[in-house]
């Protein structure tokens, strides 16, 4: 099929369809939204499809002031799942009807950014003569990554190079670039002492009280029970501290907040770690806190590093995945073994024992993440892309 060589409508902008499942919020769509919303000012117009009209996503665009609309179909294609007969009977239909969408609205770019996004919208925008940018926020092991995107995408956007795409002989290595997740770099500006003093005031506590945070929906890839063992090691090691763990997010994968909740129990340690729920805005819970513990293990970029390091909190991370791409060992964070409680609990404690420590990492840090994650930086990178992909 001959493919659109990327006109422009009658205002000199070029189309790029945002679609997205519906459902919880994650990462990704924080991402996306700060792409989303910088986009408008620029030759190039989002368009914003929601599968799910209900739901937490949908309120998130709504409160950010994103206009959105109903997908041309209800129903996509969940990677991994088995679909039934009549299912698969509709999927002609349903690949005619969003590739009729994309060319009456005249769409010339497809940007994807949930696995199951991917494999809706690969094939129809292939169909419509529309680019296709998969942007891959997963482990590079992904079966969609390894057998489709070489098939459906013209260029795959990894966030980090621990998840792009492994070489091969059938593989979208070849057309993959890294751009790192957009920050809202203003948060740098946040007031740290009133963020702690409204932290000792709602939950209690007092001036002396450690406080480190977990900040990350609840599946067994972020490793929340590893943070509840941390904290447990914590205290063992070193009684005479007062240490708190709070842990911010949702559950992901169904079950694990009761797994959660039992081991608190098992641990005896409901007087000290403290389920938070999900917070919104988190930044001054994350700046109020003494240090953001993040166990989670092949990571591709975690969000909550860098925002961590934007508003002046030392982060200790496992030394796994995109963690080791953000975090220079005890340059801008520290590195603890991946999975190993005590190991992490000790270098918790050696950034709360040693404040001038602490600080020197958190200052450097700060002022990296200004330099590497801003909005600005990352629109750029992406635009540059959809121009190369469209002049193809």
């Amino acid at each position: 099929m001959e493919r659109s060589q990327g006109r422009a409508d009658n205002a000199g902008r070029y189309r790029v369809c945002f679609p997205f499942a519906g459902g919880l919020v994650g990462g990704s769509h924080i991402s996306a939204l700060k792409l989303i919303q910088a986009l408008q000012h620029t030759q190039f117009e989002p368009v914003v499809l929601l599968h799910g009209m209900n739901g937490p996503l949908t309120d998130f665009f709504k409160e950010a002031g994103i206009g959105f609309e109903q997908a041309p179909v209800p129903h996509y294609w969940e990677p991994g799942s088995r679909p039934s007969l009549g299912a698969l009977m509709r999927v002609p239909a349903s690949i005619a009807r969003m590739r009729a969408f994309l060319r009456v609205r005249n769409i010339r770019i497809v940007h994807s950014n949930e696995g199951a996004m991917h494999a809706t919208w690969g094939l129809p925008a292939r169909l419509a003569g529309a680019r296709h940018i998969w942007h891959h926020r997963g482990n590079p092991r992904a079966a969609g990554l390894r057998f489709l995107a070489p098939l459906v995408a013209d260029r795959v956007i990894c966030v980090s190079h621990f998840a792009a795409p492994l070489p091969g002989l059938w593989s979208a290595r070849t057309k993959s670039s890294v751009a790192y997740s957009p920050f809202d770099t203003s948060i740098a500006q946040i007031d740290r002492a009133a963020a702690r003093s409204m932290l000792e005031s709602r939950l209690d506590i007092t001036p002396d009280t450690a406080v480190v945070a977990f900040l990350g929906q609840f599946s067994a890839r972020k490793r929340p029970l590893v943070f509840v063992e941390a904290i447990a090691a914590m205290r063992r090691s070193r009684p005479g501290i007062r240490v708190v763990g709070l842990l911010f997010g949702e559950e992901f994968e169904p079950g694990i907040e009761a797994r959660i909740q039992q081991r608190i129990q098992e641990l005896d340690l409901a007087d000290c770690v403290r389920m938070m729920g999900f917070v919104q805005p988190v930044e001054p819970w994350l700046a109020a806190s003494d240090v953001l513990l993040v166990p989670a293990v092949e990571e591709p970029f975690g969000r909550t590093l860098i925002e961590a390091m934007l508003v002046g909190t030392p982060v200790v991370a496992a030394a796994s995945g995109g963690n080791m791409e953000a975090i220079r060992n005890r340059g801008n964070g520290l590195l603890a073994h991946p999975d190993d409680p005590e190991d992490l609990a000790d270098h918790v404690l050696s950034l709360i024992t040693e404040p001038r420590t602490a600080m020197t990492i958190a200052q450097r840090a700060r002022g990296e993440a200004l330099q590497k994650f801003s909005v600005e930086t990352h629109l750029n990178k992406i635009a540059r892309i959809y121009r190369e992909v469209l002049a193809a």
